[in-house]
């Protein structure tokens, strides 16, 4: 009994731990691409004319006063404390000195601003690029991914890759004209000395190769496991009324808290890591330090150097090993910033399941003609959704869709208004394929009322309107006037202008439906799909709205799905599919004189239900 037990408990962790792994949460293998890198710096491009020159030449100021600044004190040292100069060479040395630190504060101030404006630039460049892209990515791809991973490639990625073009790439650059500069300079001073204290160098870089692979691996996963959380998060919230229906607030917590420690992990062990460059580069100094006291002290006994270019060589060292060490930390931050672009760039990359051909032509003003020729669909391969539907539907008419859960009825809406592509066959509309026209010319033409009403933050006349955004206000409560709308509407504080906040919340769900009525009618398209649309509105206004659609509907092509089969009586086509197939067509009348018909089953079926529920 107790190992029972414990294996329904490991079961219910396996699940637990399963349960959010998506398409895009799986671990990424690749080499470190320095690809990625240049598509970066591509978007930087725009602003390199008018800026990076600027930019460039307050860099090189800067560097070139810190590396000037040693040498002067070189001079003061051998010519005023050991040697014979008196005081005014002392005061003019300082002077310079000063001078210099004026320099490198002023440039520093205008190359900082500039390389901000440069780096917030890029930054909202490349969010919008990823935001104008996924909004043209097909259903298929949300199909496989959750909302909260697609919130963290456009915000939490995007934002790691701000300090990058913000300070990173120009310190980077300033970092590696300081390090040239020390060692020419060295070398300069003291060939044999320069040598000895940098034969630690390659010592260094060697030791902390091994470390770059691990360092890379650790900051991706924690980008998976942020993205995992942001996902659970957000379908906790948008889920919060069922896990508290079911009393599963403490599952969920225990879940979260799973996934928030596994998250606190990767975040400990990357930072482990990420530190872990800095005690390397502090021991590697300390040993270059004592190469050079030793063999600096023996030169200067014997007095191959002196005592001010032995001080130098000392402050050159410390300025040498300061901007190893950020290059250090700059590699682990580059490492960072590669893990979200990859991350970024996977959904850039990221192709259209259903996309436009590059010579696609605008679908004129159409009639409303619809064919299914010969039709096959599979969401998942070899599973087919849809077995050969072959379906015409006249221009005007109107065309029910019956079936039970999982027949077709929707996979076929999704179809028309190519929300997917078909496996087989083709979906014309006035005899034209939808895959030689343009989504746009064809998307303007078909409005779509769902079951599951989506409403917008804002006001309700701002959600109406989304379905034409030139209309007026007087076409808007026609349109509201026309669907039963416009009474609820006006009782409420602000009428029109009430705001709904997030998806409507102020708003019961018949409500929400009617407001994604009159949207749809607002656009005054020629095909009109109502998918479920009347399905949480009552009895009473549903007989409204179907008075409304019989002038509504008039000259345009309607496909109606309901599983109230009352609201289908009327239509002029009656398609019963099941399991993808088309059974019975027909209208009202000549279905319910079948004998033993599935229409006429499904209609006396739902009789008995409603009966017995009196």
């Amino acid at each position: 009994m107790h190992a029972q037990q414990e294996d329904n408990e490991k079961l219910k962790q396996k699940v637990n731990t399963e349960r959010f792994i998506y398409k895009d949460d799986e671990e990424m293998e690749k080499p470190f691409d320095w690809g990625q890198f240049k598509r970066l710096a591509r978007y930087m491009k725009p602003y390199a004319k008018d800026k990076l020159p600027l930019i460039f030449i307050m860099m090189l100021l800067s560097t070139a006063t810190k590396l000037t600044v040693p040498l002067l004190i070189s001079i003061a040292i051998d010519k005023v404390f050991m040697g014979d100069e008196g005081p005014s060479l002392l005061y003019i040395l300082v002077g310079v000195i000063l001078a210099l630190y004026v320099i490198q504060w002023v440039s520093n101030v205008f190359r900082i601003k500039y390389t901000n404006i440069i780096g917030q630039n890029v930054i909202y460049d490349l969010r919008a690029d990823l935001f104008k892209h996924i909004q043209k990515l097909s259903f298929r791809f949300y199909d496989q991914r959750p909302a909260g991973s697609v919130l963290v490639r456009v915000t939490n990625d995007v934002n790691a890759l701000q300090e990058l073009f913000t300070n990173g790439v120009i310190n980077l650059l300033i970092d590696c004209i300081q390090l040239v500069g020390i060692v020419v300079i060295l070398l300069m001073i003291n060939f044999k000395l320069g040598l000895a204290v940098m034969i630690t160098v390659p010592i260094m870089f060697f030791m902390s190769t091994a470390l770059r692979k691990r360092i890379r691996r650790a900051w991706q996963n924690v980008r998976i496991h942020q993205s995992r959380l942001n996902s659970h998060l957000n379908e906790s919230i948008q889920g919060i009324r069922v896990t508290q229906a079911y009393v599963q607030e403490k599952n969920n917590m225990d879940y979260f808290e799973q996934m928030n420690m596994k998250n606190r992990r990767s975040w400990d062990k990357a930072s482990a890591m990420n530190q872990s460059l800095g005690p390397l580069i502090e021991v590697t100094s300390a040993v270059g330090m004592c190469i050079l006291f030793w063999y600096g002290g023996i030169l200067a006994q014997s007095e191959a150097i002196t005592i001010g270019l032995l001080v130098a060589f000392t402050n050159y060292i410390g300025n040498f090993w300061e901007p190893i060490n950020r290059l250090g930390q700059m590699y682990n931050q580059l490492l960072v910033a590669m893990a979200s672009s990859e991350r970024i760039f996977e959904y850039i990359d990221e192709k259209p399941s259903v996309a436009e051909k590059t010579d696609a032509k605008q679908l004129p003003a159409i009639e409303g003609h619809v064919r299914l020729d010969h039709v096959v669909f599979e969401y998942e391969k070899n599973r087919p959704a849809l077995k050969g539907i072959d379906l015409e539907v006249k221009a005007g008419q109107s065309v029910a869709l019956v079936g039970h859960t999982g027949s077709g009825k929707s996979t076929i809406i999704n179809l028309i208004c190519r929300f997917y592509d078909p496996v087989q066959g083709a979906v014309r509309i006035d005899g034209e394929d939808l895959r030689n026209v343009t989504l746009q010319s064809l998307r303007e033409q078909v409005g779509i009322v769902l079951q599951d009403t989506f409403i917008f933050s804002g006001s309700i006349r701002d959600n109406i309107r989304f379905g034409r955004l030139d209309a007026t206000d007087e076409e808007i409560e026609l349109a509201a006037r026309a669907v039963h709308a416009h009474e609820f509407i006006m009782s409420l504080p602000q009428g029109y202008d009430t705001e709904v906040q997030e998806r409507g919340n102020l708003l019961s769900m018949g409500q929400r439906q009617l407001i994604s009525f009159a949207r749809a009618l607002l656009a005054d398209p020629k095909i009109l799909i109502l998918d479920e649309a009347t399905a949480s509105i009552d009895t009473e206004t549903e007989l409204k709205i179907q008075d409304a659609l019989k002038t509504l509907l008039k000259g345009r092509t309607s496909f109606i799905v309901a599983h109230r089969l009352s609201t289908i009586r009327n239509s002029d086509v009656i398609v019963v599919l099941d399991h993808g197939v088309i059974v019975e067509q027909g209208n009202h009348a000549g279905l319910m004189q079948r004998p033993n018909g599935i229409y006429k089953g499904l209609i006396e079926a739902q009789y008995r239900f409603f009966t017995e529920a009196v």
